[in-house]
């Protein structure tokens, strides 16, 4: 089974740089995208009948919003963690036979760190949801989390220290997300692999010289990482400030 995770930064946009190309190339079973930024209604999608089509839009217009498309039927779709509605457009859980998948779209604290109260108190409910899920089935999770969570995740770390996406509170948060019973499945394949990242400001040369952070991630059940075969980053592909990243499991079916 194959999973793409990818924060597109306006799909709209997206599209118009090629987003059904690499869609279409990378055969995906799951497909999830993370700040869609559109309203229901603004874009149409063609995939055939191969996918079905989740959408959670958020309220307020050209914001936010996730999407995941996807060839197995799922059980059940939430929107949302505590109730079934998300203002904002950032949670999506399908559940299927074998797992429970959430796509995600992490707060950002922004860059004078005024919402970063609001961002650790999502992380709070973010771990417990997550937690709930896996005592029914196992999870596997992703999409833009915005955090760098070690070192080796960004270009500069020591100059990033305390920015937003790279604070001490935001880290332990991850830290504490991990320690709850899950896997960082890139760092779990490659544990010491540097310069792979997965975001780039769109400063001048800023992506052409590689100084980027890696803030998109998949995270699975500790339970399934003898299920993963492979976990990728296709900073090759364009068309975003973020790049797509890939998972790979074997025997999980839907």
């Amino acid at each position: 089974m194959k999973l793409v995770s990818w924060n597109v930064n306006g799909l709209r946009a997206c599209v118009n740089k090629g987003f059904m190309d690499y869609f279409k190339e990378a055969e995906a079973d799951i497909f999830c995208v993370q700040e869609t930024k559109l309203q229901e209604g603004q874009l149409v999608l063609e995939h055939g009948e191969a996918y079905a089509q989740y959408w959670n839009y958020a309220e307020k217009k050209g914001y936010s919003g996730t999407a995941v498309f996807t060839k197995i039927e799922p059980l059940s779709v939430r929107y949302g963690m505590e109730e079934d509605r998300e203002p904002e457009g950032r949670i999506l859980t399908l559940e299927y036979e074998a797992f429970h998948l959430v796509n995600v779209y992490t707060p950002n604290a922004r860059r004078d760190l005024s919402r970063l109260g609001y961002r650790l108190e999502w992380e709070e409910r973010f771990r417990d949801y997550l937690q709930r899920l896996d005592r029914d089935k196992p999870v596997i999770a992703c999409g833009d989390l915005n955090v760098a969570h070690r070192d080796i995740d960004l270009k500069n770390a020591k100059s990033n220290r305390g920015n937003s996406g790279f604070t001490d509170e935001e880290r332990e948060k991850m830290t504490r997300l991990l320690d709850a019973g899950f896997i960082d499945t890139f760092r779990h394949r490659y544990p010491d692999r540097t310069d792979a990242y997965t975001w780039w400001s769109y400063m001048p040369k800023v992506r052409e010289r590689n100084i980027g952070w890696r803030i998109d991630y998949f995270l699975v059940s500790e339970r399934l990482a003898d299920c993963v075969t492979d976990a990728g980053i296709e900073d090759a592909v364009l068309g975003s400030d973020h790049c797509p990243i890939t998972l790979e499991m074997a025997g999980l079916d839907g």
